[in-house]
């Protein structure tokens, strides 16, 4: 009986080695969520009290890279070409109700963002294509809303690539992308 207790653990301890050893660990850019309202997920037993919406207006799934002391802007993130606005898989973008961005209709549905950043202006691109890599397989042909945003100067660095929303009253919110020295304001209304 001691020989098969013995096996038993020799076996489930070799077991969980060999998983333990196969698990390729977590990503360098971490996957993050931002709600429209900001903070909705933990913050939903305060929306009467603060006038806010009961349910999402949107939210968005992205990866966030670090700067790691290396050029972002012209550097990691070239001028004037696609990019995936993150790191990792493309961020996408689920619209719960129909949205204005910057005064532009944006539709339910769900979408994948895309930036061309230049030293004063980001285009912000909302792509029908879901699901993607990168952006290696962006096909402009599937675009269905493109706002431009000027490029503002923050007081500090932004360590990691960053997406956030600051909420209104007035069923208008501001959303945030920032990195490093730069970030864009783009106004959503709802």
């Amino acid at each position: 009986m001691k020989k098969i207790t013995l096996l038993i653990a020799c076996l489930s301890l070799f077991a969980s080695v060999s998983f333990a050893q196969s698990f390729r660990g977590l990503d360098k850019s971490p996957l993050d969520r931002a709600y429209l309202p900001d903070h909705f997920a933990h913050d939903i037993k305060f929306a009467p009290e603060r006038n806010l919406p009961d349910s999402p207006i949107l939210k968005i799934d992205y990866s966030r890279p670090q700067k790691k002391g290396r050029q972002v802007f012209g550097g990691m993130v070239k001028y004037n070409e696609i990019w995936r606005l993150g790191a990792n898989e493309a961020t996408e973008i689920k619209v719960y109700q129909d949205v204005k961005i910057d005064g532009k209709l944006l539709r339910e549905g769900t979408y994948t963002m895309y930036a061309i950043p230049t030293e004063e202006i980001w285009t912000i691109i909302f792509n029908s294509d879901v699901d993607q890599w990168g952006h290696y397989s962006y096909y402009d042909k599937n675009d269905v809303l493109r706002v431009d945003a000027h490029v503002l100067q923050n007081d500090q660095p932004v360590e990691e690539f960053s997406i956030q929303f600051e909420d209104s009253e007035q069923g208008v919110a501001l959303m945030y992308i920032a990195w490093d020295m730069n970030r864009v304001e783009i106004p959503i209304g709802y």
